[in-house]
């Protein structure tokens, strides 16, 4: 679907960093300055850009609280993206699963005991 209005989220999604950022933020809110300390193999415009692409991508919001930004997960694009691509395939998975645990069962009855 050209214009996705989930792509910006895939993208963010795609790098190990970000993902681990989102990680760090699950745990709650976080300053700007307690992520960047967090990624010290990183430089802090590194860290930044990583902030950046994540919260164009709607997936951090940011507010300001005196002199400190403070960064907080939001998990409505990351629901989104399961209700359409996790969700709509749960039944089609149980009802298979479903199928097979079904077999598998009518099969054991077929059996001769030992005993």
């Amino acid at each position: 679907m050209p214009g996705d209005d989930l792509d910006g989220v895939w993208k963010a999604l795609s790098d190990s960093t970000r993902r681990s950022i989102l990680d760090l933020l699950r745990q709650g809110p976080r300053t700007t300055t307690a992520i960047v300390e967090a990624f010290p193999h990183l430089t802090r415009f590194g860290v930044m850009k990583h902030i950046e692409v994540l919260r164009e991508a709607g997936l951090i919001h940011t507010r300001e609280e005196r002199r400190q930004r403070i960064n907080s997960l939001n998990v409505v694009p990351i629901r989104q993206i399961y209700e359409r691509w996790v969700g709509r395939f749960e039944e089609l998975w149980s009802s298979h699963l479903l199928r097979i645990k079904e077999d598998a069962e009518a099969q054991a009855e077929k059996r001769p005991k030992q005993g």
